[in-house]
Parts: structure tokens; sequence; C-alpha cells
């Protein structure tokens, strides 16, 4: 006789159908902030620090390494990326000197806030449907999981690669954030070839009579 299949109870179904929806929402977060991103001419892990940025204010440093779970070193290279790209600058506190904080430029908000005004009208709308209450159980929700979340990428960053062949990240290079590749690829194009370097052999030969 064939196995039964086991019964799912409906909290199972509910719980599967959120594991599935947060997947794809994920996914999708991460697919439209990229296509963003090239659109502003940096990547997509700089404009969601950059969206940290503006949500959380003026931040040192270490503030942003710890909410975006980026090492110290990453940390810095993205806030020097968004500072030559025009987004942030640096600054002293003016209740402590000795510390510097890193705060959003105002032009920032009108060069990227455009691309996201047709998304925000469709969630208005679909906010509408839903009563304070129901909004407030997502919110609460949310914030947890974005907790967990926080708290799983500090945990990452402690664990060793699993790959034996590390994949080079082309998109997050120097030189490849303020800058569409298009012009660099046209700069490659027109970049004088680099001279072969002759060999010892090749320099005392007698070159042959033309």
């Amino acid at each position: 006789m064939p196995k039964a299949t086991p019964r799912v109870s409906p909290r199972e179904r509910l719980l599967i159908a959120l594991d599935e929806s947060l997947r794809k929402v994920g996914a999708q977060a991460v697919l439209i902030s990229d296509l963003v991103a090239t659109r502003v001419g940096i990547n997509s892990t700089d404009l969601e620090c950059l969206d940290l940025l503006q949500l959380a204010g003026p931040t040192t440093a270490g503030q942003m390494s710890t909410r975006s779970g980026l090492t110290t070193g990453a940390t810095t290279a993205m806030i020097d990326r968004l500072e030559r790209a025009g987004y942030v600058r640096r600054r002293r506190d003016p209740h402590d000197r000795r510390v510097v904080v890193v705060e959003v430029l105002e032009q920032c908000g009108s060069h990227i806030a455009p691309l996201y005004q047709p998304i925000q009208k469709e969630l208005e709308a679909l906010h509408a449907r839903y009563t304070s209450r129901e909004l407030a159980i997502v919110v609460r929700y949310l914030t947890q999981a974005l907790e967990a979340g926080a708290r799983f990428a500090a945990w990452l960053q402690t664990q060793p690669s699993q790959s034996k062949h590390p994949v080079r990240l082309t998109h997050v290079t120097r030189g490849s954030f303020a800058e569409p590749a298009g012009r660099r690829a046209q700069e490659h194009k027109h970049r004088p070839a680099r001279r072969k370097k002759r060999t010892p052999q090749e320099s005392t030969a007698p070159r042959k009579a033309t």
C-alpha cells in the first residue's frame, strides 16, 4: 500500500506560505535594489546602506557596521564610495569633536527618490486595505524579523568560507561604482596597449635588418 501523505495542519500551511512569501519578497527586494543602483551609478550594497543612513540620520562608521552587518573595513570602503559619488559626507559631531559621523546629503533624495514613486503609490493603496491594528501586527512582526536578521548577519561574519573556489564579485571591485560599465569599457577600448616586456635573450639578440 502506498504511504499516506502526512496531514498538514492549517497553521503549518500558514507558516509555509509565510516562509515562501518572505523569501520571495527578499529576492524581489534584492533585484529591485540592483536595478535602482545601476541607474544611479552605485552598487546595490551601497544603495541599501545609503537607505539605512537616511533612516538613522548622522551615524558613525562603527554604528553603520553594526546595523549593516558589514565588517569595519567594508563599511569604510562603502562610505568612501558614497562620498566620492556625492551622496554622503563625513563631519565632526558638534557635541563631541572627537567623533566623526556620516550624513546623507540633501541632493541624494531628489536624485534617487523619483525612481521609487511608482511602487510607493501602489503600497499606499495596499496599506489602505488594512486596519491600523492589522498594520501594527505587521510592523511588530517585521521589526522582530529584522532583529533576527541582524543577529544572523553578525553570526555569518564569524563563519569561514565554504567555497573551495571563492567567487570574485566583479560588481564590487574598486572603480566600478561611480561610473557606468559602458564608460569603463569605452576607456579600456581606447587605452594604449602595453608593450610586451622583452626577455634578456631578446634584448641582447641582434635585430634583423628590414
